[in-house]
């Protein structure tokens, strides 16, 4: 499969996954604001790696909130993505933008750099 193509079905699964995340009941994907960051469907389109983000929480705990909701992502995937197969999804923690607030932070505790005059 030409690699353009695996890149726009990448962001497809992501942008649905986003919407249905907005649709689960589940408090603990509801309470802590659960970003989809990006997905990475298998050249087979059989499975899916979806790395996510949390606001507020325990990263580990959101991970089992999303596993408890599989089957309803998966559904809204179905429906809304015109695959041959839905792929079984697997959720990783994305700890990038944790990393940069975490970088903005310091820089900001540095303050503004002086030119030597």
């Amino acid at each position: 499969m030409a690699s353009y193509r695996r890149d726009r079905i990448n962001d497809a699964v992501a942008k649905e996954l986003n919407i249905a995340i907005r649709e689960v009941g589940d408090p603990g994907v509801r309470d802590n604001f659960v970003t989809i960051t990006r997905c990475e469907v298998a050249p087979d389109l059989r499975n899916a790696t979806v790395y996510y983000s949390c606001m507020a929480g325990d990263p580990r705990e959101v991970r089992k909130a999303l596993i408890r909701c599989t089957g309803l992502l998966r559904r809204h995937l179905a429906t809304t993505i015109n695959l041959r197969l839905t792929p079984t999804l697997s959720f990783v923690h994305d700890g990038s933008i944790e990393h940069g607030a975490r970088i903005a932070e310091l820089l900001h505790d540095i303050g503004p750099i002086s030119d030597g005059e």
